[in-house]
């Protein structure tokens, strides 16, 4: 529903082949997978009204909104910053449908020349909008671009080589650009600053992931009950993405190996077959946990060590498992490396040593 998604292309027929996903086709992997954005864009609320979760967000950006259309002017620039799966892209497009205006979308890696930019903003109309996506890789000719672009709705295209190049300025129409990061400390001062509005995106309760998989169940024409909503939404990590995904996937399940209706057995049992546990941890992850308590005893060892340990690159087991490991008590980062927590021991069957602490002692669910 959240954020942009596309319709995977796995043969889902046959559950009899394991779970065999690549990585980045992990259910549980909050990134796009490839051919996935038909089945999103299916599902993407269309107003702040009908959008689901984020309510600190949402009221916010409602005054930013109506308060611009009083004044008729274009709203402040806004950055929407969060892990990837949680609505930034859904919230752009509802700032362009609020506003009653076009919304023009590309991503930071592809703005690689200061051309490039030029092209997008020249193009653009007034009270437009313009969606940078993972805006934080931008590189660097054409974010100093956007900084003019920003301020003065005036950009400098330069024109010829050497001595004879001649800087023409190029006015563009007043627009309102929407910027999206994973990464917001990655974001330069100089570039975070020109935002007039900025939304940090909080990870979703169970209770909103029901809100959201009773929408997208309806527009699916898939047949679930309260109880199977509420698992799917608990093993979601709290992620709209991840959970889309996940009904998408016991729909297939009900439909082969049930009578179609996605019950509580059901989904359980469908959510067995894509090695998705109780707690929302698949393989790699319980694959990660494992080698740190069973082969390193707990820890600490350092990320590199882990990654060789489950057969996958450092950036995987430190971008993708890790952040929800680590939310959820199980594992922590030490100036020495990584540790295993008890209830990571707990969650493994195992015994843990006296010396391992309880982190989970204070915090006794992950979302309250």
């Amino acid at each position: 529903m959240h954020d942009g998604d596309r319709a995977d292309t796995a043969d889902m027929t046959d559950f009899d082949r394991g779970t065999g996903w690549g990585r980045e086709e992990a259910p549980l992997s909050a990134v796009a997978h490839t051919g996935e954005r038909e089945v999103e864009t299916t599902l993407r609320p269309r107003t702040l009204d009908s959008f689901v979760g984020q309510p600190r967000v949402r009221e916010q950006l409602q005054l930013v909104l109506e308060s611009a259309r009083k004044r008729g002017v274009p709203p402040d620039h806004v950055l929407l910053s969060g892990p990837p799966g949680l609505g930034k892209t859904s919230l752009a497009m509802i700032i362009a449908a609020e506003l009653d205006t076009s919304i023009r979308i590309t991503s930071g890696p592809a703005l690689e020349k200061a051309g490039d930019l030029a092209a997008m903003l020249s193009n653009l109309a007034e009270g437009d909008v313009l969606f940078i996506d993972e805006i934080h890789r931008i590189a660097r000719p054409a974010e100093e671009m956007l900084y003019l672009a920003m301020e003065d709705f005036r950009v400098d295209v330069v024109v010829g080589k050497g001595p004879g190049a001649t800087s023409i300025p190029l006015e563009i129409p007043p627009f309102t650009l929407v910027g999206a990061t994973t990464r917001s400390g990655a974001l330069t001062g100089p570039l975070r600053d020109r935002f007039g509005f900025t939304g940090q995106m909080e990870f979703y309760t169970p209770e909103e992931l029901e809100q959201v998989l009773k929408r997208s169940a309806s527009i699916l024409g898939i047949a679930i009950d309260d109880e199977g909503r509420a698992e799917i939404a608990r093993r979601s990590r709290g992620t709209p993405r991840i959970a889309n995904r996940l009904l998408r996937r016991v729909r297939d399940y009900a439909e082969v190996r049930a009578d179609g209706v996605a019950t509580l057995p059901v989904v359980r049992a469908a959510l067995q077959v894509y090695d998705v546990d109780e707690l929302g941890l698949d393989r790699l992850d319980r694959a990660v946990l494992d080698a740190l308590v069973r082969s390193f005893n707990g820890g600490p060892v350092g990320v590199s060590t882990l990654a060789v340990a489950v057969g996958e690159e450092p950036t995987t087991v430190e971008e993708v498992c890790e952040p929800y490991l680590v939310r959820a008590g199980m594992l922590a980062r030490t100036p020495r490396g990584r540790v295993a927590t008890a209830l990571a021991w707990e969650h493994l069957g195992l015994q843990p040593p006296p010396e391992v602490g309880r982190l989970d002692a204070a915090t006794p669910s992950l979302f309250d």
